[in-house]
């Protein structure tokens, strides 16, 4: 297997940026991957879990990524805001919603879902071409805007990235170029999936069909212990303390 695509997502639940290369942080994660997050008034982060209204917006940014553009699907004109002062985004982004929020930074860790398998998800073409096969009609940057992988491997098999994880208890060493990365587990899908990524409207029976597919078509080289559901792709990984500073590149090598 070898790196075939990098994409990182600033802020936290909007649109990526696909990449030819990434530095590694010193708190484990892609540079300026999901570094920006949106919480509500109650200190919760605003994201497609809760409200398919985040699939409506649609952002860009600037190479450095200090500035953002903002605009609804299918709405106005995109509005262009700095990063470094979020007063007048907090507002633009609040009329959006219809309810105050405000967005945070983090810049070294992130606001990662799950903080013990904070580093980049993995998953293959390979595998984001079979959910196309499963759903006839579902182009394959569809389907890679409803899983928002950071890490896309080629030149291997169908579900070659499970390979990465192994036994409950096991934090699975691998290597993408000259980065160490482990291998925690199969990622656990939430409801964003099963929503169109530009219009949030849900794909009927996405979920049931996804979980019988899935069941028959795990490959023999993954622990089918580790899925004590099927509604699970793609592989949520750590990035050992002391990597901090390396780069990863299209055209690594993934040695396991």
């Amino acid at each position: 297997m070898r790196l075939g695509k990098i994409t990182i997502f600033p802020i936290k639940s909007l649109d990526g940026i696909d990449l030819a290369e990434a530095a590694i942080t010193a708190g484990g994660i892609l540079q300026h991957d999901r570094i920006y997050a949106i919480f509500d008034g109650e200190g919760l982060v605003v994201n497609g879990k809760r409200t398919p209204r985040v699939h409506e917006l649609r952002c860009t940014f600037d190479n450095d990524v200090r500035e953002v553009r903002l605009w609804e699907e299918g709405g106005g004109a995109p509005e262009q805001f700095s990063l470094d002062g979020p007063a007048a985004i907090n507002r633009w982004l609040s009329a959006f919603f219809g309810f105050p929020v405000a967005l945070r930074h983090e810049p070294k860790a992130g606001f990662p879902d799950d903080l013990t398998a904070f580093g980049p998800t993995v998953a293959s073409e390979a595998s984001l071409q079979s959910v196309c096969r499963w759903y006839p009609g579902l182009e394959l940057e569809n389907v890679r805007r409803r899983f928002r992988t950071n890490l896309e491997v080629v030149d291997g098999p169908a579900f070659c990235e499970e390979a990465l994880f192994g036994e409950a208890a096991e934090l699975k060493p691998f290597r993408i170029g000259r980065v160490a990365f482990l291998g925690h587990n199969p990622c656990q899908r939430c409801a964003v999936p099963t929503r169109d990524p530009a219009s949030g409207e849900v794909t009927a029976g996405f979920q049931k069909q996804f979980m019988e597919w899935r069941r028959q078509e795990i490959p023999p080289w993954a622990n089918a212990q580790r899925f004590n559901h099927y509604y699970r792709f793609a592989v949520n990984t750590s990035i050992p303390a002391g990597e901090g500073g390396k780069w990863l590149r299209i055209d690594d090598e993934v040695v396991v």
